[in-house]
């Protein structure tokens, strides 16, 4: 986990009064919030002891923080591996996290983020991740190793060996200064690809939910014994889907036949508790209405949260992909609709990050103060961001 933040004086008094865990300094400005002091006890008589004592209010925590910060933590950004120190103004604005892209990481990407964690606004470093599944999926495999196809892991390793292979990896991860793997895929498929047609192909462990359960927990699992944050993918499924969401607009199954293949690994993940789902942009007749499901507050809400009971951190698959423009969405107002459903954390690629996510700051908070995205909405996405940083609000 990330350490401490360091508070000023102030802002511990602050919290003290408040009963509340504060996990990073408010916004110059804002509006504070405290309990007012008790009165102090006649000489020589014990002060009675409260009652009632004041509870940790997230919300109000979360209020000393302009809405541009707390949108903020709700962007990854795109940097490129070999070049992370241009992410500074991103950092700089507060982003949430930081996806790194690029084939060859270099040797001294642990100390140039390092560096760059040093201008995080508030002290606060963006979780940083990667996709590291194995086989072609790799941005860094000369630091971390390689990994075969996680099909070919499936056919050749055991559940445990796969565990041990992983963790390996998550160490040195770790070591570099990643924090979050965009992986492992749980998406069924024994498809050939990935390639525009079939988006998986050997990404997957298995077309049979049992073994793509076991071994995608197995790699999930390895990562955390690494302590690396797992993220599991493509919910609810995209093995089977008409086409590749990265190239086109996509299909899948009808939801009846989702949860009887699909949705079991998923299922399966929640239960044993992994801290990090991505949602695809694939539609499922029954469920999404035609939109992709990383937009549908049906699939994310109603599904995942709802139905499934997840409770932890909700990232979009990249609203670069070609199913999102043509479902007729820029990534500013992909990303906005993509939070407004339930989302915690919005992913894209650009020809320009920094403006790229200036915008999509800039539409989240718009989006607040016009009353289209609730604040409770954005506070609770805030919440589960922080928390799989080990950083609650209300600790």
């Amino acid at each position: 986990m990330l350490s401490r933040l360091r508070v000023t004086a102030l802002v511990v008094s602050l919290a003290a009064m408040a009963g509340c865990s504060v996990q990073d300094a408010p916004t110059p400005g804002a509006t504070r919030h405290t309990t007012p002091a008790t009165a102090t006890a006649p000489a020589g008589r014990a002060a009675a002891p409260s009652s009632t004592p004041t509870r940790c209010d997230p919300a109000a925590v979360l209020s000393t923080w302009s809405t541009a910060r707390r949108a903020a933590q709700l962007v990854v950004a795109p940097a490129q591996e070999n070049d992370v120190l241009t992410a500074r103004p991103m950092v700089e604005a507060g982003v949430g996290g930081l996806l790194l892209f690029g084939s060859a990481a270099p040797a001294d990407l642990p100390r140039q983020l390092a560096a760059l964690h040093r201008h995080a606004l508030g002290g606060l470093p963006p979780l940083v991740m990667t996709d590291e599944e194995g086989g072609e999926i790799q941005r860094m495999a000369n630091l971390v190793g390689n990994l075969p196809w996680p099909r070919t892991m499936a056919a050749t390793m055991t559940p445990g060996q796969v565990r041990a292979l992983a963790a390996q990896v998550g160490r040195r991860m770790r070591a570099a200064g990643i924090t979050m793997d965009l992986a492992p895929v749980l998406d069924l498929s024994d498809s050939p690809g990935p390639n525009a047609t079939y988006p998986d192909g050997p990404r997957s462990f298995s077309v049979h939910p049992a073994v793509a359960t076991g071994y995608g927990l197995a790699f999930a699992h390895g990562l955390q014994d690494g302590g690396v944050i797992p993220v599991v993918k493509h919910f609810p499924g995209l093995g089977q889907a008409s086409a590749n969401t990265d190239f086109g607009r996509a299909t899948d199954p009808p939801l009846g036949t989702l949860k009887a293949g699909a949705l079991l690994p998923f299922e399966a993940a929640i239960k044993h508790g992994l801290p990090a789902v991505m949602v695809g942009e694939v539609s499922v007749p029954g469920l999404t209405h035609g939109q992709p499901a990383t937009l549908s507050s049906a699939a994310i809400t109603g599904l995942l949260r709802g139905q499934l009971g997840f409770h932890g951190l909700v990232l979009t698959d990249s609203l670069s992909g070609a199913a999102i423009q043509q479902a007729g969405y820029g990534i500013p107002q992909a990303a906005v609709r993509a939070i407004e459903a339930g989302a915690d954390m919005v992913t894209f690629d650009t020809s320009n990050p920094p403006a790229t996510t200036n915008q999509v700051i800039s539409s989240l908070v718009s989006a607040v103060h016009a009353g289209q995205l609730p604040v409770a909405r954005l506070d609770s996405a805030v919440q589960h961001v922080l928390q799989v940083k080990g950083r609650p609000v209300c600790g």
